[in-house]
């Protein structure tokens, strides 16, 4: 929602504010780096106070500083809302992941964090047909549905259990980063985590230009062929449990890199539309299968006092990686060719590959 609400209707804004190509993307990309920053400051307030209030706070503010686009014709307004957006994208994204984990755990946990993996995969389906529709009226219109997040944040206070600590921990991102010194397991979760934004990006950013490449050049039709990824993250969620018990942790996360390595390998290489989608969709079995498998691992390697600093500092990985990615793999692409990009993304990923099945990894399964 943070992003795909508001998309398709960003050549709109751009047009209307007279704004430069930079500018406009600002508004899409400004509370990236917002939650990046923003989330260690996120898991030090759920620690302290339990993760009712301040997700319910995260929603509150989530809701109002998005909905404010409704109401500004000042691009100063509407990107300094984007900017109070991410601070409450940040207590969403932590409050969130952390309630999960702390309210279930087994194959019930499992089960869930694939849920959430669809979920927040048909949201990228159905908040930029949202958006779109409600940008022919007008571009402001968009911004009204996060609005939502004010009428979440109430049920959120009035449903969610009172879970604050008795004792309040005086620990914050300092004791979290003396665990993550002293766990080489977190450090490689972490990195996980960043590596996975990036190829992820690399995709959405690439994917587009590629199809451009070989003569499709209809927007709906490039919307259209690239649905795969959602689809088959969405399908993948609500397989993950299975999937888990079936391979362990450690070969999901093998059969992840393995699957990235080879649908970048076929975007490099091929020529043809079909093979492309057919890339796109792969790409979206490993991420649906590597976002709740790493979310697991990383609750169940975290003390549960210090649980909402070390799940914050996956979103920081999480978001520097999706801030980073085009930095990363663009210039690759724009001295060379789209081809070296891919190439890129696919060395990446086989990397990370032989280093999961080369060495004595302390992955549970």
């Amino acid at each position: 929602m943070a992003t795909a609400l508001v998309s398709p209707v960003i050549a709109v804004i751009r047009d209307d504010l007279g704004l430069s190509g930079t500018a406009a993307g600002l508004l899409l990309t400004a509370h990236c780096l917002v939650i990046a920053l923003a989330s260690p400051l996120a898991g030090i307030l759920i620690d302290r106070h339990g993760v009712r209030r301040p997700l319910a706070a995260g929603l509150v503010l989530y809701g109002l500083a998005g909905g404010a686009g409704m109401f500004t014709d000042s691009y100063g307004t509407l990107l300094a809302s984007r900017v109070l957006f991410g601070l409450g994208a940040a207590l969403v994204f932590t409050g969130s992941t952390v309630g999960l984990l702390n309210l279930y755990r087994g194959a019930a946990q499992d089960r869930v964090m694939g849920w959430r993996t669809s979920a927040t995969a048909t949201g990228a389906l159905t908040w930029p047909l949202l958006g779109g529709a409600l940008g022919t009226w007008s571009w402001h219109a968009p911004f009204g549905v996060y609005l939502l997040g004010v009428v979440v944040g109430v049920a959120a206070v009035r449903e969610l259990p009172d879970d604050r600590p008795e004792h309040r921990p005086a620990a914050g991102t300092r004791a979290a980063l003396a665990v993550v010194r002293r766990s080489p397991a977190m450090l490689g979760y972490y990195g996980l985590f960043a590596s996975s934004s990036v190829l992820l990006y690399a995709l959405v950013v690439f994917l587009p230009l590629r199809f451009d490449e070989l003569g499709v050049t209809d927007t709906f039709h490039v919307a259209v062929l690239g649905l795969g990824l959602s689809v088959t993250m969405i399908a993948t969620g609500f397989a993950y449990a299975r999937i888990r018990t079936r391979l362990g942790h450690r070969g999901v996360l093998r059969v992840t890199y393995a699957t990235w390595t080879v649908s970048f390998l076929l975007l490099a290489g091929t020529e043809h539309v079909a093979f492309v989608v057919a890339a796109s969709t792969l790409f979206g079995v490993g991420m649906g299968m590597s976002l709740p498998a790493l979310t697991v691992l990383l609750g169940d390697a975290s003390p549960p006092h210090l649980r909402g600093a070390l799940t914050a500092l996956s979103g920081t990985a999480l978001f520097l990686g999706q801030f980073g990615s085009p930095l990363l793999l663009g210039p690759v692409a724009d001295r060379t060719s789209l081809t070296a990009g891919f190439l890129g993304a696919a060395g990446l990923a086989a990397a990370i590959l032989l280093a999961l099945s080369r060495r004595p990894e302390p992955i549970p399964d």
